[in-house]
């Protein structure tokens, strides 16, 4: 029993070890006078974001009808801190782009493209 146990902790432990760095909460930067955080989990074997607070420039709560709407999805590690062959929703224009993004540390640089042409933001964790 004594063993099983031991496996079981291992097993969890292991688990967890392997969260992608990633997930977590993360500030977008303004669009359109206001600000949102975004909730990056996993959701199957990809990497997806939902809205989960919005704000005013001010950095006052804002009311959203976008709030726990998905933002991201699809999203796959390509390897060194990359992920590609994803989407992105822009709530301000209601478009949808193919999205990369690449992860430095506490900041993270996503970016929607049209073809060739890719716009992007900074994003900043949260937690």
């Amino acid at each position: 029993m004594r063993n099983l146990t031991i496996a079981a902790a291992f097993i969890l432990t292991a688990g967890m070890a392997m969260a992608d760095p990633v997930e977590g909460v993360w500030q977008t930067e303004p669009d359109d006078g206001a600000y949102a955080q975004i909730t990056i989990s996993p959701c199957g074997e990809r990497l997806c974001g939902v809205i989960s607070a919005a704000f005013n420039d001010d950095g006052s709560p804002r009311q959203s009808e976008n709030l726990g709407k998905q933002i991201v999805w699809d999203m796959q590690p390509t390897g060194d801190g990359s992920y590609g062959n994803g989407k992105i929703w822009r709530p301000s224009n209601g478009k949808t782009y193919k999205s990369k993004m690449a992860l430095s540390g506490n900041r993270l640089k996503v970016s929607g493209c049209i073809g060739p042409i890719c716009l992007g933001q900074n994003w900043t964790r949260v937690k």
